[in-house]
């Protein structure tokens, strides 16, 4: 009788050997043919790879000044099967001017696969990062004692000036985020961290070479693999050319000393930043090698925030700068004309509300209104336009329009300058105020935003491009640093035109009003200078002292340059704003000062802000 369940056996066994087998085949396919590990590690018994950095680009400003350039560097590399078991550790410490305990410390560092992924016994790993010359020259005599480890020649960023520091940005070590990002970093490699640096990082950084060299079977190096055929030269960095005028920007610099705050200016026909000025601010020179995380720290601590780039990233109520976006939307909407009178009673009143106003001629126009800087005028604007029913059909539809007006004008969004960090400042909808006040408001709960107070705030360099774009009767350029990359076209980002939504014609009575603030009205500070310039002040409540504001462009008809100044707790606008801008322009428009405006400038630069604390 035939025993069925021994055949089954049989089958059960012989269908498990085969499994097995096969098991054993896809592993040594996938091992032998779609994976490299095992191929790496065997070439890296026989081969070595030596990266070659290449150069970082430099960078100038528009008129060809260089003010960031590399200068040679050394790393200590190791590779770990080399060094292991023949190192006379006290004789390379002593060496180095290190004690073991950090000689230790520095090799568990490296071994440590949490920080360091990519480790490999047999790959060359950063020991020391940029050592002095008078080590490397030390080192060099005596390498030959310490087998494994190896010289790297890299190069280090240096910055010609102690300015521009948060424009410009700085190079550091890789992070494991970094590299985790980005497969072209690896341990130890450098990236730019902040400014310039950070967002041109693939422009600058150029392209890594390598090396292949034949070891023997004890590591020793026999000479290039393949005669060099299949090593890769190393390509430099793209330079970059800036927009920003040092001059310009160090006179920023100086007059903004023991001031908080920022003076940004524009070119309007280009959108081309001339200076973005921050300050406190620190030289860019400190954050370099490795005393650049000693540096970092301190800027940290400190209270004044120097590593805040106050020109894109200060978010600010615009004061009355802001009246001249009121201007362009009131006149655009038929809300005003251009003859159209408000009264003033040193100040808006109605209803019980009151908004303050300096003493001056009532009523008025817009045009006067603008050159007095009267709040009561604006305020009865928005009154009208907010409350205008038959128009608008209701305030949230009225607030709607209002809103796009400004965001037209470039406000309450990033404008997408090609810095890393910008604030989008902030202008509220008709969402924002039902959600504030349950549905229930009207003209009057919100009247401060109409003087650039209240939930308003923005950068100063979108008040610095309010006036690029009144310069210009009606459009701005996407506000850049950047002029030109090395063999790249300008992105067309910055060269299209944006329109705003108010019309021209409203620009050319805004405009007017501008220059009669000059002639007779809150800058007549600046009547003084041998171009028409035009300007709005601004004095921009806060819990404190009151900021300085001023946003202004010259000449009138053919505008060279806009400027926004902001500083913190400065007082009146006509304080602070209108005579630091006029200086900054007429250093731009005039090539120089004169002779009395250095006076000035130099009496600016010893004025300083108590806020409570050292900078």
């Amino acid at each position: 009788m035939k025993n069925f369940e021994l055949d089954n056996r049989q089958y059960v066994i012989g269908g498990a050997a085969v499994l097995i087998i096969v098991i054993y085949i896809i592993r040594l396919f996938s091992l032998q043919i779609m994976s490299d590990d095992y191929k790496r590690n065997a070439d890296s018994n026989a081969f070595l790879k030596k990266v070659d950095y290449p150069a970082r680009g430099v960078i100038t400003d528009r008129h060809g000044k260089l003010l960031v350039f590399n200068q040679p560097a050394f790393d200590i590399m190791v590779v770990m099967s080399e060094a292991k078991g023949k190192l006379d550790t006290a004789d390379f410490c002593n060496t180095l001017n290190m004690t073991r305990e950090e000689f230790d410390r520095r090799m568990a560092a490296i071994k440590d696969r949490s920080r360091n992924p990519g480790y490999s016994s047999y790959t060359r790993q950063i020991f020391l990062s940029q050592i002095s010359n008078e080590d490397f020259s030390v080192f060099q005599e005596k390498i030959f004692r310490f087998p494994g480890f190896y010289v790297q020649r890299r190069s280090v960023r240096q910055y010609q000036y102690p300015v521009a520091a948060q424009l410009l940005g700085d190079v550091a070590e890789v992070s494991p985020a970094d590299i985790e990002e980005d497969e072209y970093y690896q341990p130890g490699d450098y990236i730019g961290k902040l400014g310039i640096e950070r967002k041109y990082e693939k422009q600058l950084r150029g392209e890594k070479g390598v090396q292949i060299l034949l070891r023997d079977a004890r590591g020793r190096i026999k000479g290039s693999y393949l005669n060099g055929s299949l090593d890769k030269r190393p390509v430099p960095g793209k330079n970059l050319t800036l927009s920003i005028d040092y001059e310009l920007q160090a006179l920023g610099e100086r007059l903004m000393e023991g001031k908080r705050g920022s003076i940004v200016a524009i070119e309007p026909s280009t959108g081309e930043v001339l200076c973005l000025v921050s300050s406190p601010t620190y030289d860019p020179r400190l954050m370099v090698g490795r005393q650049r995380s000693k540096y970092q720290r301190l800027f940290m601590q400190s209270p004044g925030r120097p590593l805040l780039n106050r020109g894109i990233m200060g978010q600010y109520p615009p004061g009355s700068t802001f009246k001249t976006t009121q201007g362009l939307t009131f006149l655009t909407e038929g809300i005003i004309t251009p003859t159209t009178p408000f009264g003033c009673s040193h100040g808006f009143n109605y209803r019980g509300l009151h908004v303050g106003c300096h003493g001056h001629a009532s009523p008025l126009p817009l045009v006067p209104a603008l050159s007095t800087s009267c709040n009561a005028f604006f305020c009865w604007g928005l009154y009208y336009m907010i409350g205008n029913r038959s128009k608008y059909g209701s305030v949230q539809n009225a607030m709607n329009t209002w809103r796009d007006y400004m965001v037209s004008m470039g406000f309450g969004y990033r404008l997408g300058i090609d810095l890393p960090g910008e604030k989008r400042g902030l202008i509220p909808n008709a969402e924002f105020y039902d959600h504030a006040y349950k549905g229930s408001w009207n003209g009057l709960t919100i009247i401060s935003i109409s003087i650039g107070q209240g939930e308003v705030n923005a950068t100063p360099l979108q008040i610095a491009n309010l006036g690029a774009t009144i310069a210009n009767r009606g459009y701005y350029y996407v506000p850049h640093v950047v002029r030109k990359v090395q063999g790249e076209p300008l992105d067309t980002a910055f060269t299209r035109r944006h329109y705003t939504k108010a019309n021209a014609q409203a620009y050319d009575y805004v405009v007017q009003g501008m220059r009669a603030s000059v002639l007779g009205g809150t800058c007549r500070a600046l009547a003084r200078y041998d171009f028409e310039a035009c300007g709005k002040t601004g004095t921009a409540q806060n819990r404190g002292h009151d900021h300085s504001v001023f946003m202004g462009f010259a000449p009138m008809n053919h505008p060279k340059i806009a400027v926004a100044v902001y500083v913190e707790n400065g007082g009146w606008g006509a304080d602070y704003g209108v005579p630091l801008g006029g200086l900054i322009m007429e250093k731009y428009i005039n090539g120089k000062l004169s002779e009395a405006s250095e006076q000035r400038a130099a009496e600016f630069q010893q004025r300083r802000i108590n806020y409570g604390s050292t900078e």
